[in-house]
């Protein structure tokens, strides 16, 4: 399986990149936020992480392999992850990620699916089992930096595990905390580097740095 490639960007088309490596031309599926981060490097080398899946019918025999790229494999994760919501198929989330990883995973996080449904592709129903599926795995994205173009290699807080991140969030929710002031503390206890093992240590640390 192709999970990474290197290459000259030779065209951006709407859904789709053609990279060449060497004697070779891949053609890698893309959604939007991609496209519009890769469309003005042409003839430039760029890293994209990638998945694969087969596309086709193969009761109709014809089943042909495609890639798929990110700019960071944190987009990757989440787009594997948006996958896994019940309906959501890839070509589905692929159309549907017309935003940053970082807002789409806020809009889950905060629980608003009138938002959700602003994503082609995604209605009112789906919308709702996408909340209900994601809501508690995905704050690590949510805390991610904002977009900073296909150079950014900084994807999710490296100083904790997202399990733990996610347990902490929801500990500060409990406290009282809105949603957007928990990642607010989150993001300033984070920035400091510590290593942090359990949801308790970090709920600590943003009570001590009050």
């Amino acid at each position: 399986m192709i999970t990474k490639i290197t290459g000259i960007l030779n065209r951006v088309l709407d859904e789709e990149v053609r990279l060449q490596v060497g004697p070779l031309e891949y053609q890698v599926l893309v959604p939007d936020f991609v496209r519009r981060q890769l469309q003005d490097k042409h003839g430039l080398e760029i890293t994209i992480h990638t998945d694969e899946y087969l596309d086709g019918n193969p009761m109709q025999g014809r089943v042909v392999p495609r890639l798929i790229g990110f700019i960071t494999e944190a987009e990757l994760e989440f787009f594997e992850l948006f996958c896994t919501v019940d309906k959501v198929g890839v070509r589905k989330a692929i159309k549907a990620l017309v935003r940053p990883i970082k807002d789409i995973a806020d809009a889950i996080q905060r629980q608003d699916a009138k938002w959700l449904t602003t994503l082609p592709g995604i209605g009112p129903a789906t919308a709702e089992q996408v909340v209900a599926t994601l809501r508690r795995k995905v704050t690590k994205f949510a805390l991610m930096p904002a977009a900073g173009g296909a150079e950014q290699t900084t994807s999710v807080p490296a100083n904790v595990d997202g399990k733990i991140l996610e347990e902490a969030y929801q500990a500060l929710m409990s406290l009282g905390h809105s949603p957007q002031d928990a990642r607010l503390r989150l993001d300033k206890v984070l920035a400091g580097g510590a290593k942090f093992h359990s949801a308790e240590e970090i709920v600590v640390a943003i009570y001590k740095g009050n």
